[in-house]
């Protein structure tokens, strides 16, 4: 099978697309021909060399959908054929944060794409536990965003949901999006999206934002929002948005930052207004209610701006970095 491989990291990272082994699965895994996965921040950091508990070698790609080719002998309620979304985490079951519950905190992380074989390749193998059935009807661009739409979910169930409360997010990006797309259906009165990138705003505003600016001053709410969430990880975004909270109200830590860089903020005022500061981490319980989400309607299609093969590698990683367009899918069987 051709499969993209990081052969050593860095900046810029050093990529080829190989011809590999094709996988056989363990007794309890499959084998998806992969139509789709999803190019993230994640795999950039793991060209970069950031991320520690990636082992080169290594083929990226952890948001992919596809089709089962194949089965280990102790797969029961998974068949042959069927259309499936992957759910790339794999949490130990055995740590602390495991037993209460809390797998997406797990101690001894593992996930396809970052600590194993994902899916930038023809063929991948995955625990059939991961593999979620997606129905025949949904698109390929909605298969291919189940994974970060399952994020967006756990971000939304860690908010308080409370209808009529106005909501600001930092980054008209994929994730700040689909957030946005999420908090209309919770009962939003408003969203609102600040993002320095003026063909996002403008597609934000094609999306159904109230606003899409490129500073929060320009939206002229002097109490603050309820809701505040950062989808950048930008430091400056981050220390923004921490102002515009209104008394009571929350903010949401959604986009991946820099773990060596700091914020400031006043915790007097966390205090004095109780505001409360909370973060979301990756997928917690909601693959299958993403999935449910998509297939009942929810349109995120036109967040997928373009489709590249294997061998287009580097011009989707360019695009990315950019900022040009918007979610970006690799299609492994395209070429």
């Amino acid at each position: 099978m051709r499969a993209l491989v990081v052969t050593a990291p860095g900046p810029r990272g050093t990529t080829a697309v190989t011809e590999l082994p094709d996988p056989r699965p363990e007794s309890d895994e499959v084998v998806v021909r992969v139509t789709s996965c999803g190019l993230c921040g994640t795999d950039l950091h793991l060209l970069d060399g950031e991320l520690p508990v990636a082992r080169y070698p290594l083929v990226p790609g952890h948001e992919l959908t596809g089709e089962i080719v194949a089965m280990g002998t102790a797969v029961r309620d998974r068949k042959v054929g069927e259309r499936v979304a992957v759910d790339p985490n794999m949490p130990c079951g055995a740590c602390h944060y495991c037993r209460i519950g809390r797998g997406n905190l797990c101690e001894d992380y593992t996930a396809i794409g970052v600590t194993r074989a994902g899916g930038f390749a023809e063929l991948v193998a995955v625990p059939a536990r991961c593999a979620y059935v997606v129905p025949a009807h949904l698109s390929e661009a909605a298969a291919g965003l189940v994974e970060p739409l399952s994020c967006a979910v756990h971000g939304l169930n860690r908010l308080p949901r409370r209808p009529g409360e106005h909501y600001l997010i930092y980054g008209a990006g994929t994730m700040g999006l689909m957030m946005a797309a999420l908090v209309r259906t919770a009962g939003a009165a408003s969203v609102s999206v600040v993002d320095l990138n003026e063909e996002r705003l403008a597609f934000a505003r094609s999306f159904g934002v109230d606003a899409a600016v490129t500073h929060a001053d320009a939206l002229d709410r002097a109490p603050g929002f309820e809701v505040v969430v950062d989808a950048t990880g930008a430091v400056a975004a981050i220390e923004d948005g921490l102002g515009r909270v209104r008394r009571g109200g929350t903010f949401l830590q959604f986009g991946v930052a820099d773990p060596a860089r700091a914020a400031s903020f006043s915790p007097y005022r966390v205090y004095s207004q109780e505001i409360d500061i909370i973060g979301s981490m990756a997928v917690h319980n909601s693959f299958q209610p993403a999935i449910d989400l998509l297939a009942a309607g929810l349109d995120l299609d036109p967040l997928v701006s373009d489709v590249f093969g294997l061998g287009d590698f580097d011009e989707a990683v360019a695009r990315f970095r950019a900022g040009t367009g918007r979610k970006i899918h690799l299609a492994p069987q395209k070429g």
